[in-house]
């Protein structure tokens, strides 16, 4: 079996399933429809924020009607959504009012994929009838060894979409993962991706006392899970097989999107970085009217290079400016850089410079 690389470690054989091409350009929405899931998986990754609860999150946005799913679309360009939860089949209606809407604002060639571990050939039929492209489904690992007797082959047959089976590449499951493949394969399904196994602050008591031990000092990922995963690339199936590193989802995929939202939503007062955050020059005073007609008046600062952030209770000025005029400036100035993302998450802050006198006194 030929095996392909791709970037930070993850491989394929024959060809990609749609979603991950999309996935791999960045260029798809991360639609969270629930955080609600029945199976009760001990390796779930999910934030405190989500899990269990039932929330709507477009990518790191938390929305609460469909404008607001359509509304960051539109921002990162979005050539597609992947469907996640939680398990989205807690609340089918939902999920199809979602995937109806993004076709018919984007259009059919807006490509959408699924992720469930609900076994149910109606609620399959139903995601079909709405427009989706692609039904990923994590079988309960119970049944990996057993899929025969999952009712999972006869609930696709038939299907037009395309249909894969989604897992993590567990070590000490080798035998269960094979025989899953190989169920796949049998059955006609469109392709198999093992995702890399990995930590996260929500699962992590869980798999230490499973005794699953991080890879490195500076990774999340599970030692023996790429090892296990690659191998089971070399299995004689004509099904394809992807490997999808942890590393890869943050180096490749989420950097990609996040470089795609910044490039969008950029200020002509922001600088955007080779890693896609943005940088900002940033005041902090109370008298942002003040402010702003000093450095009109003052330092002949173009207005389009000052932002008003109502939302922060601050004054942005392009950071090559503030740099340049903090000594000067009676106020705090920083350099701040931060994720273009709607959280807006600060990375990184640095104090300028500033006049050690009150404006007056300066003025005085």
């Amino acid at each position: 079996m030929k095996v392909r690389s791709m970037e930070a470690g993850s491989a394929y054989t024959k060809r990609l399933a749609k979603g991950c091409v999309q996935c791999r350009e960045g260029a798809k929405l991360v639609l969270l429809v629930t955080g609600e899931c029945e199976s009760g998986c001990f390796y779930c990754p999910i934030s405190d924020a989500k899990r269990g609860k039932d929330v709507v999150f477009a990518n790191e946005r938390r929305v609460t009607e469909r404008g607001e799913v359509l509304a960051e679309a539109r921002t990162i360009g979005a050539k597609g959504t992947g469907v996640t939860g939680g398990d989205p089949l807690t609340r089918p209606k939902r999920t199809c009012s979602q995937i109806r809407a993004l076709k018919k604002e984007f259009g059919p060639g807006h490509h959408i994929h699924l992720y469930t571990s609900t076994i149910d050939r109606r609620a399959y039929l139903a995601l079909q009838r709405c427009g989706l492209d692609e039904l990923r489904i994590h079988p309960p690992i119970g049944l990996w060894g057993r899929m025969e007797r999952s009712g999972l082959e006869e609930a696709v047959k038939g299907l037009t979409m395309k249909v894969g089976i989604e897992v993590p590449a567990i070590p000490g499951k080798e035998k269960e993962l094979e025989s899953l493949i190989r169920f796949a394969d049998r059955a006609g399904f469109d392709f198999v991706n093992l995702n890399e196994l990995e930590f996260s602050e929500t699962n992590a008591a869980a798999m230490k006392r499973k005794g699953f031990e991080v890879k490195d000092d500076v990774s999340a990922a599970v030692k023996g899970s790429e090892e296990l995963a690659l191998g089971l690339l070399e299995l004689d199936v004509k099904i394809p097989v992807h490997y999808c590193s942890s590393s890869f989802k943050d180096s490749v995929q989420l950097r990609r999107r996040i470089k795609r939202r910044a490039r969008r939503t950029a200020l002509p007062s922001d600088m955007v970085t080779d890693d896609g955050t943005l940088l900002k020059g940033v005041i902090e005073t109370s008298e942002i009217d003040d402010a702003i007609s000093t450095l009109n008046d003052e330092f002949n600062v173009p207005t389009a290079l000052i932002h008003r952030d109502e939302e922060k209770r601050r004054l942005e000025v392009a950071p090559w400016i503030l740099q340049r005029i903090s000594k000067e400036l009676p106020y705090d100035s920083f350099i701040v850089e931060e994720y273009p993302t709607a959280d807006r998450l600060e990375v990184e802050r640095e104090r300028l410079p500033r006049l050690g006198r009150s404006l007056k006194a300066r003025r005085a």
